[in-house]
C-alpha cells in the first residue's frame, strides 16, 4: 500500500484582494508511485511549466500566492473530487489521471491506482490544497469587500484529443459569466488583447474545479481562470528548458491583466504598485 504524507501547499501572503492559484506548476512525485509509472518524463508532460515564475511579481503587488508542490500526475486539484467531468462528452483527464492529455497510459498495466489509493491521495494531497484556498479567500474576505481568485494555468497550444487547431494564447475562463462579474472578465480580456495576441472568453476551457467552486459573486469572491498556450513563453518541444526571452515578453503581456484584476478588486484605478 502507497504511503503519502500530507502535502503542504506553500502560500505567500498578501493583503491586497487578489489570490493566484497556482495548481498545476508542482513537479513533485512521491516515492511510492515511481515504481508504478511508465516513465518520469511522461508523468511531468502536462505540467503548467514555469506559471509560477511568471506570476511571482505578483507578490510584489500584494497577491497572495498559494502554489501545489505536487504533480497533477498525484492528484489533480483541479478536478471534482467526486470523479464528475468538468466537460461531459469531451475528453479530458480525471482526478488522478490515467493518461496524457494526449491519450498516453501513465500507469505499467496492472499497476493503474485503484478506489482506495485515489482516496489515500485525496486526503493527502487535494484536501490541503483546498483547506489553503479556502482559509487564505476567508482571510482576504475579511480585509476587503471583494476578492478575486485568478486560478493560473498553461497548456500545450496542439493537443488534438482535447480541441481542434491551435489554441488561442490567453484563454479565459469565468464558468461562463457565473463565477465573476462580466466587467471583471472583460477588463482582463481587454488587457490581454493589449498585447496583441489571441484571446478567447469561455472557450474550450471555461474553467475547472476551483473556478467553478470558489466562484460566487454574490458573496464578494469572483474567480478567473487563465490558461495561456505554453507558445507564448516557452519552447514546446523542450519544454522544462529556460527560455528567458519569451519568458520575459509573457511577463510584460501579464503584468496589465494581473494589473486589471487589482484595480477592479480595488474599485479604484490606482497602479497596484503605488
Amino acid at each position: 500500500m502507497s504511503v503519502y504524507p500530507v502535502v503542504s501547499p506553500i502560500v505567500h501572503r498578501g493583503e491586497a484582494p487578489l489570490l493566484i492559484s497556482l495548481p498545476h506548476t508542482g513537479t513533485d512525485l512521491p516515492d511510492d508511485l515511481l515504481p508504478a509509472l511508465v516513465d518520469r518524463d511522461l508523468a511531468l508532460l502536462d505540467t503548467d511549466w514555469r506559471v509560477d515564475q511568471l506570476y511571482a511579481f505578483a507578490a510584489a503587488w500584494g497577491a497572495t500566492l498559494v502554489r501545489m508542490p505536487w504533480s497533477r500526475t498525484v492528484v489533480d486539484v483541479n478536478r471534482d473530487p467526486s470523479g464528475a467531468s468538468l466537460y461531459p462528452g469531451q475528453a479530458t483527464t480525471g482526478l488522478v489521471p490515467m493518461e496524457t492529455f494526449d491519450g498516453r497510459p501513465l500507469y505499467r498495466p496492472g499497476h493503474e491506482p485503484d478506489a482506495a489509493e485515489i482516496a489515500r491521495r485525496v486526503a493527502a494531497g487535494f484536501v490541503p490544497y483546498h483547506t489553503a484556498l479556502a482559509a487564505e479567500l476567508t482571510r482576504l474576505r475579511a480585509l476587503h469587500p471583494r476578492v478575486v481568485l485568478y486560478d493560473a494555468h498553461s497548456i500545450r497550444s496542439e493537443i488534438a484529443r482535447l480541441f481542434p487547431g491551435t489554441l488561442p494564447v490567453f484563454n479565459i475562463g469565468t464558468n461562463s459569466g457565473a463565477a465573476a462579474a462580466p466587467d471583471l472578465a472583460e477588463r482582463v480580456a481587454l488587457a490581454a488583447l493589449a498585447s496583441g495576441e489571441s484571446v478567447v472568453l469561455n472557450g474550450r476551457f471555461r474553467g475547472g474545479y476551483i473556478t467553478r467552486s470558489y466562484g460566487r459573486p454574490a458573496d464578494g469572491i469572483h474567480a478567473v481562470q487563465m490558461e495561456l498556450a505554453q507558445r507564448l513563453y516557452l519552447d514546446e518541444n523542450a519544454p522544462a528548458d529556460p527560455a528567458p526571452e519569451r519568458a520575459q515578453r509573457a511577463e510584460a503581456a501579464l503584468k496589465p491583466v494581473v494589473e486589471a484584476l487589482l484595480t477592479w478588486a480595488q474599485g479604484s484605478g490606482a497602479h497596484p504598485g503605488c
